[in-house]
């Protein structure tokens, strides 16, 4: 899976949480969760979940903690995959 795809697949993940439809609409690969788009701590870790069962991975808290922005999530995702 390429980056572009894997952006596609997770905007309508992130879609539902987004405070700041602007920064939402300019997304890209440095695009920060909470700074930029202004999702809460509670909302990020439903963000996770649904990553998981979109990917059908398993994310570890140490995964977690460094899933701040687009970069890190496409990186653990793509790492969990190729695992």
């Amino acid at each position: 899976m390429n980056k572009d795809e894997l952006i596609a697949k997770l905007k309508p993940i992130i879609a539902p949480y987004v405070q700041d439809e602007e920064a939402f609409k300019n997304l890209t690969e440095d695009t920060d969760f909470v700074n930029d788009l202004k999702i809460n701590s509670a909302n990020l870790v439903d963000i996770i979940l649904d990553i998981e069962d979109e990917f059908n991975i398993r994310l570890e808290n140490e995964d977690m903690e460094q899933m701040l922005n687009v970069r890190s999530a496409m990186a653990i995702v793509t790492s969990k995959l190729n695992s």
